[in-house]
């Protein structure tokens, strides 16, 4: 007798949103998943139009570095210098641990949500699921999905906190959930990785983002250096990544 293979997961695209994410969520718990996660996490979720129409639309970053650094990095220096000196006992320590020194946390915090102003709107689980669904990068956002459902089960946010940027990253440096699974630490040791609200556990997590791709303690990060690189692991974009360095060195000479 011929074994019947296992069901296959949802295919993308097809049939009702509602019927693919009930096969989701069976799929959720065959990976172990609990219940608990699984409902509170996309229960009543639905597609949401805008996110899929931000996809189909995405425009490739077009500015030079000259055009994007001149934006973005005058009008954070002052509130970046500032954020050095407040948070310098932690960003002290976050150097010791992972040997990424603080300006070049503190630039990347600044350029992805103006130190943790402007996080985002979009409720992160319906961002994914929809992304997910439809059929572009399904597999890419199926995972992520998952990724999410395990950070809710960790305890980490409340699923009705979980919002951010339309395609799903999280948090005041705009963590993908697969990253947050890896890279989240627990540095203010509150038992929870809180990348939305705790201040040190961003900047950790940041750190150990960068270290985790090789890091080089008490190297430089200007492009041609082996940190550049792994600035670049962050964004893959030149512009950004040279922006990220250039803020950092401007930090470094902050009066």
């Amino acid at each position: 007798m011929i074994s019947q293979a296992p069901a296959l997961a949802a295919p993308c695209g097809t049939g009702s949103f509602q019927a693919w994410l009930d096969d989701f969520k069976t799929e959720a718990a065959a990976k172990g998943i609990s219940q608990a996660a699984i409902a509170s996490g996309l229960n009543g979720v639905t597609l949401d139009q805008s996110v899929l129409s931000r996809d189909h639309s995405q425009k490739v970053f077009s500015q030079t570095f000259e055009e994007f650094s001149g934006r973005m990095v005058p009008p954070r220096l002052t509130r970046g210098a500032n954020m050095l000196k407040q948070y310098g006992s932690v960003l002290g320590r976050i150097e010791q641990t992972y040997g990424v020194p603080g300006e070049v946390v503190v630039a990347i915090w600044g350029l992805e949500t103006d130190f943790g102003v402007n996080i985002g709107k979009f409720p992160t689980m319906r961002s994914l699921a929809t992304l997910a669904y439809d059929c572009r990068r399904s597999d890419m956002f199926k995972a992520e999905l998952m990724d999410a459902l395990r950070i809710i089960e960790r305890g980490d946010v409340a699923p009705s906190e979980l919002r951010g940027a339309w395609a799903g990253e999280i948090g005041q440096t705009q963590f993908m959930p697969s990253s947050y699974i890896k890279f989240a630490v627990d540095f203010d040791a509150n038992g929870r990785r809180d990348l939305l609200h705790s201040a040190p556990d961003v900047l950790a997590s940041t750190a150990n983002f960068l270290a985790s791709y090789g890091w080089q303690r008490g190297k430089g990060w200007e492009p041609g250096s082996p940190n550049f690189a792994v600035i670049q692991q962050w964004n893959k974009s030149e512009v950004y990544a040279k922006t990220i360095g250039y803020f950092a060195t401007e930090l470094a000479h902050a009066p």
